[in-house]
C-alpha cells in the first residue's frame, strides 16, 4: 500500500499532459499509472494540474546578514505557498567565498528553511583558487559580477577568464551578472554631475549597452575557457540573442530571465522610483517588447526563469535617495503565478512552465533526478494547481517580509492550492503547514558521492 495517492488530476511535464494517478512511498514518487492503487491517504485532484514542485534557482533570502529585509523562515514560507519546493540562495550582503563559509552557512540554516535548498557562492577578486574547494563542498554555482554591485567586486575580463578556467577544470557552473563597469560608471558620473535623483536615473545609469557588452564578452570567454556559464537575469531579446550566438558557436551558455523582464515597463521607474530600482532594469518600452521577450521564453532561447527575489521593505525603499536605497524586487510570492497566468493566456504552454521553472534549473544545477521531475524515484515534491482560479495580488496577502509587490493590483489566473514537500503536505489553500527546519540542504553536483543523512541532515561520505 502506498503512503499517498494523488488521483484524478492532469499530470504536466515538459513532455506533455496525461490523466494519471501519482503514488508516493517513503517521500519519493513510486508510480504513475492510469489505474487506482491502494493508498493510506488519497487526494482528489480532479480539475487540477499536478506539477513537480518548482525550483527557483535565484533567490536572496538575506539570512543571516540582513534579516530585516528577508530571512529563510519567511522567504521559504512564501515559496511553499506559491508552489516552490526548492530554492538556490545566495546573499550578497553575506557572501560565501570559501568552502568553510559555505559549511558555516549550511549549519546555520539547518533549522530555518521550510523548503529544500542549495547554496550559491561568490567569486571574489583574486580568489579563483577557491572555486575547486567550493565546488567539492557542495556549492550549486559560483556567481561573478562584471560590475561592482551590492558590495561585490566586479571582475575584469582577465579575471573572469581566470575564474572560468578554474571552474572548467572541476566542472563547476558559473552564474554571471553582466553589466560593463566602465559604461555604468561613466553614466553614473554624468547623472550625478547633472544632479539627477529622479526615477529615470535607473535605466539611464544601468543602460542596455552596458548589459549587452558584458554579456557578449562573458559568453565569448565561456566558450574560450570551456566553462559552463549561466547569464543571469537577461533583460531583453537583444541580450538573449548575444548569448545564443555564442551557444551556437559551441559555448556551454544558458540564459536565465525573470518575471520583471516579461511584465514591467522601463517607464515605470519614472513614477515608482526606488520601487523599480533593480538591475538590470526593465527594458520594455511597449507591449510588443514584452511579447517579444515572452517569445524568447516560448522558443527555448531562454533556458529558465527565476524570481531574483531581492526584497526590501517599503521603509527601506524610502530611506534615502535613488542612489542610496537597495537594488532589488520581491518576487518569490508571484513568479509561479505569473507563469501560470501566461500559460492561461496562451503565451507559453503549461509544459513550458514546468520546463523553465522546475526541470531545467534542476538539470543545470545538478539536482536531477531528485528535483524538478515527476519520474519514479524523484522526491515527491508536488504542486496542485487550479488553472482557472483568478486572484488579485495584494500586499496584505504576501508572505515575504518585503510586504509589497511590483505586481500589486494585477489579477492573475492560476494558483497553487496544495504543495507537497517529499510527500508531506506543506501548504494548502494559502496556509503554510511546514515548520522551519523541514527543508534540507541539497549539495551541488561537485559534492560527488556526498549524501545527506535523512534524519540529521549531516554529510555522509561513502
Amino acid at each position: 500500500m502506498f503512503d499517498l495517492g494523488v488521483e484524478g488530476g492532469t499530470v504536466v511535464t515538459s513532455r506533455g499532459r496525461s490523466r494519471v494517478h501519482v503514488y508516493v512511498q517513503g517521500g519519493r514518487i513510486a508510480l504513475l499509472t492510469g489505474e487506482r492503487r491502494p493508498a493510506r491517504e488519497r487526494v482528489d485532484a480532479s480539475g487540477l494540474l499536478v506539477m513537480p514542485g518548482m525550483v527557483d534557482a535565484h533567490v536572496h533570502f538575506m539570512d543571516p546578514s540582513a534579516r530585516e529585509r528577508e530571512d529563510f523562515p519567511s522567504g521559504s514560507a512564501a515559496a511553499l505557498r506559491a508552489g516552490v519546493t526548492t530554492v538556490l540562495e545566495h546573499t550578497h550582503s553575506g557572501p560565501v567565498r570559501t568552502a568553510e563559509e559555505l559549511r558555516e552557512k549550511r549549519r546555520y540554516l539547518a533549522t530555518r528553511s521550510r523548503v529544500d535548498f542549495g547554496l550559491g557562492a561568490h567569486a571574489w577578486t583574486g580568489m579563483a583558487g577557491e572555486v575547486a574547494g567550493l565546488w567539492r563542498a557542495g556549492a550549486a554555482f559560483v556567481k561573478a559580477f562584471t560590475c561592482t554591485t551590492h558590495g561585490v567586486p566586479g571582475l575584469s575580463p582577465a579575471e573572469l577568464l581566470t575564474l572560468f578556467e578554474a571552474a572548467a577544470a572541476v566542472g563547476a557552473v558559473c552564474l554571471v551578472h553582466g553589466e560593463e563597469e566602465s559604461l555604468t560608471a561613466a553614466a553614473e558620473r554624468r547623472l550625478r554631475e547633472a544632479g539627477r535623483e529622479d526615477g529615470g536615473v535607473i535605466p539611464a545609469w544601468r543602460g542596455r549597452e552596458a548589459e549587452q557588452v558584458a554579456v557578449a564578452s562573458t559568453a565569448l570567454l565561456a566558450r574560450l575557457a570551456g566553462a559552463r556559464v549561466v547569464i543571469a537575469h537577461a533583460s531583453c531579446p537583444e541580450v538573449v540573442r548575444l548569448a545564443v550566438r555564442e551557444r551556437r558557436a559551441g559555448a556551454a551558455v544558458a540564459v536565465e530571465t525573470c518575471p520583471q523582464y516579461l511584465t514591467l515597463m522601463e517607464a515605470e521607474a519614472l513614477d515608482h522610483g526606488a520601487f523599480r530600482k533593480f538591475t538590470p532594469p526593465a527594458r520594455a518600452r511597449s507591449q510588443q517588447d514584452l511579447e517579444a521577450m515572452w517569445q524568447e521564453v516560448a522558443s527555448g532561447a531562454v533556458d529558465y526563469v527565476a524570481s531574483d527575489h531581492a526584497p526590501s521593505t517599503p521603509e527601506q525603499k524610502r530611506a534615502g535617495s535613488i542612489w542610496e536605497v537597495h537594488f532589488g524586487l520581491p518576487g518569490i510570492d508571484t513568479t509561479f503565478p505569473i507563469l501560470l497566468d501566461a500559460a492561461h493566456a496562451g503565451r507559453i504552454g503549461y509544459e513550458r512552465v514546468v520546463e523553465v521553472y522546475a526541470e531545467t534549473p534542476a538539470r543545470i544545477y545538478g539536482l536531477q533526478p531528485r528535483k524538478g521531475t515527476l519520474r519514479p524515484g524523484a522526491d515527491a515534491d508536488l504542486v496542485l494547481v487550479d488553472p482557472e482560479r483568478a486572484w488579485r495580488v495584494e500586499a496584505s496577502d504576501l508572505l515575504s517580509k518585503a510586504g509589497w509587490s511590483p505586481f500589486e493590483g494585477r489579477v492573475l489566473r492560476g494558483r497553487a492550492v496544495r504543495t507537497y514537500l517529499r510527500g508531506r503536505l506543506a501548504a494548502e489553500e494559502g496556509r503554510v503547514l511546514a515548520d522551519p527546519g523541514s527543508g534540507r540542504f541539497l549539495p551541488g553536483a561537485g559534492a560527488g558521492r556526498i549524501t545527506v543523512d535523512e534524519e540529521h541532515d549531516e554529510e555522509v561520505r561513502s
